[in-house]
């Protein structure tokens, strides 16, 4: 089974993984944009680099998707893992979606729709997406903006693009609050993954 968590910076994933990591041990865990390896490392260096082409870093992020899918997740879906990913493919139709709105240079009607399309032919859909709703404007204070990414009237767009994605995919999707106290939120998740594996099992 995958999961996948997903959600604003400043929704609170990471919090959100790591209390899975103590309920679920055994399962395998791991993140987007990668970190261990040079694809990963060529993501990292493009957020922190505002001048970066936007269509160059959508191919960045694609790349190491698909490194990621075959290194990672491909593997230990077949052992029959749980696979528990912090950001996947919704994050890159949502951010780089909202990066690629206005940009001159592509020529499409709809940015989202397109880096669906190029994802559409390789990419494995999760079982789960459980999405951490938050204000924009809360999510830039969390998250402090220290990269273009984190930017509230950035955030806007991404979090407009998030409910396109919820919309069109009612059954992936599990929404929980994330403004609520913390511990309110991680019993959400438990419960949402709990029922959802539970189904699954049926």
């Amino acid at each position: 089974m995958l999961v996948t968590l997903e959600g604003l910076d400043g929704s609170g994933k990471t919090t959100v993984r790591e209390a899975l990591r103590e309920r679920y041990p055994e399962a395998t865990f791991t993140r987007e944009p990668t970190d261990d390896s040079w694809y990963g490392d060529a993501v990292y260096r493009s957020i922190g680099d505002d001048e970066a082409d936007p269509l160059a870093e959508l191919f960045l992020y694609t790349a190491d998707h698909a490194d990621h899918l075959s290194r990672v997740i491909e593997p230990a879906l077949e052992r029959g893992d749980l696979v528990i990913s912090d950001r996947y493919a919704d994050s890159r139709y949502a951010y780089q979606g909202a990066t690629l709105e206005g940009f001159d240079r592509l020529d499409v009607d709809d940015p989202l729709a397109y880096v669906r399309e190029l994802h559409a032919p390789f990419t494995i859909d999760p079982d789960l997406t459980i999405y951490l709703d938050v204000d924009p404007a809360v999510a830039a204070e969390r998250a402090g903006a220290t990269n273009k990414f984190e930017r509230a009237e950035y955030l806007e767009s991404v979090h407009r693009n998030y409910e396109r994605l919820l919309a069109a995919e009612p059954d992936r999707f599990v929404r929980i609050d994330a403004g609520q106290e913390t511990d309110t939120v991680l019993a959400d998740v438990v419960d949402a993954l709990a029922e959802h594996r539970e189904n699954g099992a049926d």
